[in-house]
């Protein structure tokens, strides 16, 4: 018998050139990272205004402590801060030192900085120098060294509810142009520069009361009415009293009567303080400016 012819079948299996892995998704979310982080970008270019500051502002403090934006469109909120009574007034002028000390060239701006203590609140004073150091000579524009300081001057007294005025001063040197452009207009506009940037960096719409322009009515150097030390803005914060419940005769509320929660209200200054002191030109908050175009 003859032999019999084997067939043998190889059968090869079609492959491909190994495992490719996961890199692909790794690039893909990375792709669609980008396309989502561009559609923000878009949104927020063509949003309002007050959504722009809001999520500008929740980034910058997202527990909404400092600035009161991000939380409060959308959500509760934190809790109102306490009013600064004129007991506190000497902790929040150690804050505020402590704060502007991040400044990286604070070292040569405190000596142009003071803060006093006086019957209507915290005192900041902002004095100017020869070299011009807060705004240009005859100028309302705040230069970068004074938007530095009232950013953070804006986030630490934008967390508590006192309200605030800010006054600016010239020197008694005349405004340099004709017209009807003078020292009261460019005081005036100072304080009203001052006031916009600190608005938009934390303080509140409301907490500003008054913008105030005195012009050289109230130098600082009465022996040289052209020092630069008379060129400033001045802020300040008011402290608040709180009201208890209290009879008339002074004695505490006998129970059944009737119970007022207690309330902040602002303090009234004392006789001679600057508050009372006529002013003659005094603007309100927030966009009463009187300067002349």
């Amino acid at each position: 018998m003859a032999d019999e012819e084997q067939i043998i079948i190889i059968k090869k299996k079609g492959g491909h050139g190994g495992h490719h892995g996961g890199a692909w998704k790794v690039a893909y979310a990375d792709f669609v990272t980008a396309m989502m982080a561009l559609f923000i970008v878009l949104w927020l270019i063509n949003a309002s205004k007050p959504v722009q500051e809001a999520v500008g502002g929740y980034f910058r403090d997202p527990l909404g402590t400092a600035q009161k934006k991000g939380t409060g469109l959308g959500g509760a909120g934190q809790a109102a801060a306490a009013p600064v009574v004129k007991e506190d007034m000497a902790k929040l002028k150690e804050d505020l030192m402590n704060a502007m000390e991040a400044l990286p060239n604070f070292d040569k701006l405190k000596k142009q900085i003071e803060m006093t203590i006086t019957p209507e609140g915290l005192r900041i004073e902002l004095m100017e120098d020869p070299q011009g150091t807060f705004f240009e000579n005859g100028k309302a524009q705040p230069t970068a060294s004074l938007q530095s300081l009232l950013k953070i001057l804006a986030v630490e007294v934008g967390k508590i509810p006192n309200p605030i005025s800010i006054e600016g001063h010239t020197d008694s040197k005349p405004y340099a142009t004709t017209g009807n452009y003078s020292n009261w207009e460019l005081s005036s506009d100072r304080a009203n520069a001052a006031r916009r940037l600190m608005q938009a960096n934390g303080v509140g719409l409301g907490q500003v009361t008054q913008v105030r322009g005195f012009a050289d009515q109230r130098l600082r150097k009465l022996d040289n009415p052209l020092d630069p030390a008379n060129r400033r803005i001045s802020l300040i914060v008011q402290y608040l009293e709180k009201t208890s419940n209290k009879n008339d005769d002074g004695k505490p509320a006998a129970a059944g009567d009737e119970q007022k929660p207690e309330e902040a209200t602002p303090a009234k200054p004392s006789a001679g303080s600057p508050a009372e002191e006529p002013s003659p030109k005094t603007l309100t908050s927030p966009e009463n400016s009187t300067k002349k175009q």
